[in-house]
């Protein structure tokens, strides 16, 4: 029996949904992200345990747009360290994932199998991923820096 794969389509509701969610989000994290330098480290911990910490950095600020870079440092040893070049759209009040690790500029739609191994919807699990990523960030994040 040949079984035929039903064709992924793209749900641009979800796509912007999730990117207008990015931008409140990020806006929350770093509010003077239009200043250029700018840069914000937020601790993640359990208990004691330092398990990482979310740096973001303002790479480029323009009047529309803000280019970051998303990254954490001190994780944990078995763990990947995932790095995410964002663009936020000022004007539209979006935030879109550009680049990961060393890919950059992602097709709304791949066909699979690719060569890059892909998946069929990569953009718009990128864009879920760090909704995730800072969601958590905002719930069990707090200042690096003890207060005084």
């Amino acid at each position: 029996m040949n079984l035929l794969r039903e064709r992924y389509r793209v749900d641009l509701v979800e796509l912007q949904s999730a990117c207008e969610a990015n931008y409140a989000r990020l806006l929350r994290l770093l509010p003077a992200m239009r200043d250029e330098p700018n840069e914000r480290r937020v601790a993640l911990s359990q208990g004691d345990q330092l398990l990482g910490v979310l740096v973001l950095q303002v790479l480029e600020a323009c009047p529309y747009t803000t280019t970051l870079r998303v990254s954490q440092e001190h994780s944990l040893p078995w763990l990947p360290v995932p790095k995410l070049e964002v663009r936020v759209y000022h004007d539209a009040r979006m935030a879109e994932v550009v680049s990961a690790e060393n890919a950059r500029r992602f097709r709304s739609i791949y066909t699979y199998p690719n060569a890059a191994m892909h998946q069929p919807d990569e953009k718009t699990q990128l864009n879920l991923f760090l909704g995730e990523w800072l969601t958590h960030c905002l719930a069990c994040g707090h200042e690096l820096a003890a207060v005084r």
